[in-house]
């Protein structure tokens, strides 16, 4: 549906000599690459881990968020130059042709937009295509908006106005987008989870003496993964602690645990890791 109608607002836009329709045009192109892109990286990431990468390829989900969200900032910044420019020269814009396409492509976007909602809760890679879709949905609106200004007021300034409107609102989602995907990729610890509180839960475990070299991050959405060294000087209890530090785990969500057990402090070898 997006391919179809990207041609569709791309000729509308040319014949209308309306910035709004052709930048909105532009946004729908990065849409059809997003879309094709978020839907084969679901695809991919399914593939099965090796040797090689022990994870698999889940990674690519964010990388494919990240690409996204990138394109989705140097579009905004282009339709902002585009705008700028058309305000200090106005150009005459045909206000019905621009009005019948920006009503065409704001049904459209309600369709993609209502099909991908759900999945984009969940997952980063598809929040990325359904905000590259509702970023086009509101710069449906506001084209719509613009073209009944220029049509029944003959307000030319309407459409670059619109066009900057849309940039705006599409910044706002791409840089949470990048922002998010930069950490993952940083493995940042998650911002829904406080180290210092897994740390606290794990101290609190019986056996556990202390913790050190406490890891959390994300590997892609929804899989949240730790690590941990602990020192436990009974050697009888480290079964009982493991099962316990498991179960403390889910409370955060975290699902994927190594914990390194240790009967004694091991400076000489871990230096780096008790500064």
């Amino acid at each position: 549906m997006t391919a179809v109608f990207l041609v569709i607002e791309v000729v509308g836009g040319w014949l209308a000599n309306s910035l709004a329709l052709l930048a909105d045009a532009g946004h729908m192109l990065t849409d059809v690459a997003a879309l094709a892109l978020s839907l084969f990286v679901a695809w991919f990431s399914r593939q099965p881990a090796s040797p090689q990468r022990t994870y698999g390829y889940l990674r690519w989900e964010v990388l494919a968020a990240f690409l996204n969200g990138a394109t989705l900032l140097l579009i905004s910044a282009w339709i902002v130059v585009e705008a700028v420019l058309r305000l200090r020269t106005p150009e005459p814009v045909q206000g019905g042709l621009m009005l019948v396409v920006a009503v065409a492509g704001l049904v459209v976007n309600i369709i993609a937009a209502r099909m991908l909602h759900a999945p984009g809760e969940s997952s980063l890679n598809m929040r990325a295509a359904y905000l590259h879709v509702l970023g086009d949905l509101l710069g449906s609106v506001g084209t719509v908006a613009a073209a009944m200004i220029v049509k029944w007021t003959g307000w030319v300034a309407a459409d670059p106005v619109a066009s900057v409107i849309m940039a705006l609102l599409i910044l706002r989602g791409a840089w949470q987008i990048v922002r998010e995907s930069v950490d993952v990729l940083l493995e940042s610890t998650p911002s829904h989870i406080s180290l210092g509180s897994v740390r606290t839960q794990l101290e609190a475990i019986p056996g556990i003496e202390s913790v050190h070299d406490l890891h959390v991050w994300t590997v892609t959405s929804g899989l949240v993964a730790m690590s941990a060294h602990a020192i436990v000087r009974e050697s009888g209890r480290h079964q009982h602690v493991l099962e316990h530090v498991h179960d403390a785990m889910r409370l955060f969500g975290i699902d994927h645990v190594t914990v390194q057990l240790e009967r004694s402090e091991m400076y000489e070898r871990e230096r780096h890791l008790h500064d």
